[in-house]
């Protein structure tokens, strides 16, 4: 998991969709980039890690992220939304594709349940869960903050005086 990255990416997107910096666009975008990363449920119900419904398994995939955003899109008759929603999601198993660690990411599922990294792998595999709060995370997420500070600035950065963001009055 690129941890930080996976925020940012949502910091980001808060700003795109709000336009405007704001705490509550960039905590729902933020949780939505994490999405994928709810499949770490299956290991409690005893499915292997390596399984199609495993971790980085169907839920990281691109079928998943455009499935999502399709739904939101649907539902919310915004296209604009859907498909930023399903590039929020598509971002995540991308991130973890240039992780170096773990089984690789299921991209192609349903179509294949093959498990892929990028060719090139800089970011560090982040521990799940607790294990993040320990000096192996704390070095990954020095690591991811340096790729993750664009985002971060570009979603948190002050409006203009007198710029109005989505759905605020002048």
């Amino acid at each position: 998991m690129a941890s930080l990255l996976h925020v940012a990416v949502g910091v980001a997107a808060g700003r795109l969709w709000a336009g405007r910096p704001s705490w509550r666009a960039a905590l729902a975008w933020s949780a939505l980039s994490m999405l994928p990363d709810a499949d770490v449920l299956a290991f409690v119900v005893g499915i292997p890690y390596a399984a199609p419904f495993g971790h980085r398994g169907a839920s990281h995939s691109l079928a998943f992220a455009l499935a999502c955003g399709l739904a939101v899109g649907l539902v919310g008759r915004r296209a604009r939304l859907g498909a930023l929603v399903a590039a929020v999601v598509a971002s995540h198993p991308l991130l973890d594709a240039l992780t170096d660690g773990g089984l690789g990411v299921a991209l192609l599922w349903p179509l294949s349940d093959q498990r892929v990294f990028a060719p090139w792998r800089p970011i560090p595999v982040a521990p799940i869960g607790a294990g993040f709060l320990s000096v192996r995370g704390l070095r990954v997420a020095l690591a991811e903050l340096l790729p993750s500070l664009p985002l971060l600035v570009f979603g948190l950065w002050p409006s203009r005086p007198g710029r109005v963001g989505r759905g605020q009055k002048k």
